[in-house]
């Protein structure tokens, strides 16, 4: 399944947040938003998730998701936002348990998607007992528990230290590869947006606008390798480039708040 951005554009009352976004999220792809702060990267993950309904413009679904899919569009959020009094499973099951299937069908769901995130000795662990990386991977558990046809990550490893992010990034890239779920990952990261992404959408200050989408040709298995190190940096500093300026002013405007 892809999602079609037609025109979005979306106010907070005087405040313009978002102008004249076209984008297309290819079915099958990683697609990161980067942009500085303030220029509307969650607002629209938000519009694109049906969360948010735009000032103006439209989003369309296009494409069946499969048919083991509970939920076309799925969230992973920052916060984690785990039920504390619930173990992981408990968690896990969370997204299951309003819908038609029996009780066999929800643990097999939950033992599948446990599994896939390294999670199962951990089920009856709880919340407060994890590191906030294994937090977050029951998190991304929860979502792959309803085989969404698109999932919609909010910087979901900015909480984290630098060496859980990086752990949990690789473990993420591991598990988009093996399902190539359509997905939208919003950044401030220029790294993580390098390692995961098929392209790159960046966005400029607010109101945001699309500056450039910059297509990543290099598979992400090979991009951690040393043979690619000058081309990764070459995008880089390019990214670097194109929002430099913009997060100085953003980062003046936020503190002037």
């Amino acid at each position: 399944m892809q999602l079609v951005c037609e025109g979005i554009g979306h106010r907070y009352g005087d405040l313009a947040v978002l102008d004249g976004i076209d984008l297309t999220v290819r079915a099958g792809e990683c697609l990161a938003l980067l942009g500085p702060s303030g220029c509307g990267k969650s607002t629209l993950l938000g519009i694109m998730g049906g969360l948010l309904a735009p000032t103006r413009g439209r989003v369309v679904a296009e494409g069946a998701p499969g048919t083991t899919s509970l939920n076309p569009i799925t969230y992973v959020f920052q916060d984690f936002a785990l039920l504390p009094w619930r173990t992981v499973a408990g968690n896990v099951a969370l997204a299951l348990e309003h819908r038609a299937l029996s009780a066999a069908e929800i643990e097999a769901r939950v033992a599948a998607s446990l599994a896939r995130t390294n999670l199962a000795e951990f089920r009856h662990a709880y919340p407060k007992q994890l590191s906030g990386g294994m937090r977050q991977r029951v998190g991304i558990a929860r979502a792959l528990a309803v085989d969404p046809a698109v999932l919609l990550l909010d910087e979901p490893l900015s909480a984290l230290d630098a060496q859980t992010r990086d752990l949990l990034m690789e473990d993420f890239l591991a598990l988009w590869l093996a399902a190539r779920t359509t997905s939208v990952y919003v950044t401030h990261n220029l790294q993580e947006a390098l390692r995961l992404a098929d392209r790159i959408c960046v966005l400029s200050r607010r109101p945001g606008r699309i500056k450039e989408i910059v297509a990543i040709d290099l598979p992400q298995s090979v991009r951690a390798s040393p043979a690619h190190a000058t081309r990764m940096a070459q995008w880089a500093e390019h990214l670097w480039h194109l929002i430099r300026d913009e997060a100085l002013v953003a980062e003046r405007e936020i503190a002037d708040g």
